[in-house]
């Protein structure tokens, strides 16, 4: 006879596995899949302890139940909602729970996105999969592909794992283009320079505005293509400019003449 909330199941290959999961107010939560019945069932008691344990007197970490199925299992005890993902709702943000060492900060605004929304660590980076794609989570708030901390935005407090909207400051909009300033807190803006990677930094120029450097960058790329680079860069998108008002800034504007002498010869 199986012990209870654990059900003993079969591979295609004709092996034993056991499955265990817990009913609460008639919600059906599965806790997983265990080789020996033994830690289903050690899994099982740890889940009902929580469940019905005392809210005051409950476990910081687990010993046999998966940390994010704890998370779960905590939040819904003690906050009465369940999540699938690992959320833990506090007074005015959530937590996310990626590992006892990584605990993500959001806005109560991103709950319903991050609970249908499963968030991945690869590379160093933090991804989410949306429509069958994958994006880094910076997406969201409002930062580009390739953006550097520190140069193209700041986490203000200095907690790279805190997102809330309060705590992001987009230092650089588009793409190349780097704000210089008068003071280290980074608050006082004395220019931007535009800036282009080809096996190194080439600076293409100085510029008041973010914009001017913005399309410097771009008529930068252009000058390379024409010159036979052959690299996939990513150009920016004036959007308050209009056609003919690009192209008056574009054929005005200066860069530096070295990068009219960068060939395909250089190791990219």
């Amino acid at each position: 006879m199986s012990k209870s909330g654990v059900y003993e199941t079969r591979k295609k290959d004709g092996s034993t596995y056991y499955r265990c999961s817990v009913t609460v107010k008639r919600k059906h939560i599965s806790l997983g899949s265990y080789a020996t019945e033994d830690e289903a069932a050690a899994v099982y008691e740890e889940a009902r302890a929580i469940i019905d344990g005392d809210p005051a007197s409950l476990p910081e970490a687990p010993v046999h139940l998966p940390y994010q199925k704890f998370i779960t299992l905590l939040n819904l005890k003690i906050n009465g909602v369940y999540f699938g993902n690992p959320i833990f709702l506090k007074k005015n943000f959530f937590e996310y729970h990626l590992s006892p060492d990584r605990i993500l900060k959001f806005d109560r605004d991103d709950l319903f996105f991050y609970a249908a929304h499963k968030i991945q660590l690869k590379g160093g980076y933090l991804f989410v999969c949306d429509y069958g794609s994958q994006y880094k989570i910076l997406k969201r708030y409002g930062i580009r592909p390739f953006a550097v901390e520190g140069r193209d935005y700041l986490l203000i407090n200095g907690d790279k794992n805190d997102y809330r909207y309060t705590n992001i400051r987009i230092l650089s909009n588009y793409t190349g283009v780097r704000a210089e300033y008068k003071d280290e807190e980074k608050s006082l803006v004395s220019g931007y320079t535009a800036v282009v990677h080809v096996n190194g930094d080439y600076i293409v120029g100085r510029y008041e505005t973010e914009e001017l450097a913005a399309i410097a960058y771009n008529k930068a790329v252009d000058v390379l293509h024409k010159n036979g680079i052959k690299k996939n860069f990513i150009t920016n998108y004036i959007e308050r400019l209009s056609a003919a008002e690009y192209k008056e800034i574009y054929d005005s504007i200066t860069i530096s003449d070295k990068i009219s002498k960068i060939k395909p010869t250089h190791k990219l």
